[in-house]
């Protein structure tokens, strides 16, 4: 997996985090507001835009009647709470980054969510130290699947796209980091799990948990340290 590798990345929802979960709650809630049901279909169109673009395409599809920024607002009012109280890190992720940082690896973050909410896991469980650099969709041209978000993250890094290795957990992710010419991991999340076999065939690994990286690095599948 890391052959040839200088620099790893990744998404942040669903594949540092466990969130992915409060979104769909958080969009229902939203359109509660303004008297709008939320579509059965509708999380499957948002599915990688940046928090940008995704406010766009609310304020265009249900016709609001309030401005985009105001919406993005009001997101990072009603998800803050959730991000501070209750979303955690997804297992062993904090003993992996400090394997990466230990063994001199480049790391950064391309996601889709707000900066504001970013800085927020970012600080929350100290994690500054572990990422060169964090950048959002809203950045670059193109949310994901389109591969600017990644080829960014690989140009403040300074190196080549075939030289990175990307941790995702959905299909539109994944199809960025492959569009960007780099290597994939996929990341089990129980938000994708009905998707596990499509996830495995798009990706270039697949594991449960990250403890099953360091069960690798340790040489010690069955007896690692980290095992249970």
């Amino acid at each position: 997996m890391f052959e040839n590798i200088k620099a790893v990345l990744f998404d942040l929802d669903g594949t540092l985090v466990d969130s992915m979960w409060l979104w769909k709650t958080i969009d229902i809630e939203y359109l509660k507001k303004f008297g709008l049901d939320f579509p059965d279909d509708f999380q499957d169109e948002i599915e990688g835009m940046s928090f940008t673009e995704t406010a766009e395409f609310f304020k265009k599809r249900f016709n609001l009647p309030v401005e985009v920024e105001d919406i993005k607002e009001d997101w990072n009012k009603m998800a803050g709470e959730y991000y501070l109280n209750k979303v955690p890190l997804k297992s062993y992720v904090k003993v992996f980054l400090e394997y990466l940082y230990d063994n001199n690896y480049k790391t950064g973050i391309g996601t889709s969510n707000s900066r504001e909410l970013v800085t927020m896991i970012i600080e929350k469980y100290d994690l500054n130290d572990y990422f060169d650099t964090i950048r959002t969709s809203c950045e670059v041209n193109k949310g994901k699947p389109h591969p600017d978000i990644y080829l960014q993250v690989a140009r403040d890094l300074n190196v080549k796209p075939e030289e990175c290795l990307v941790f995702e957990d959905v299909p539109a992710g994944i199809i960025a980091a492959k569009r960007a010419g780099m290597k994939v991991c996929a990341v089990y999340d129980d938000f994708s799990k009905e998707l596990k076999e499509e996830i495995k065939q798009m990706s270039d690994y697949y594991i449960d948990s990250y403890k099953e990286i360091m069960n690798f690095i340790e040489g010690k599948r069955k007896n690692g340290i980290f095992a249970n």
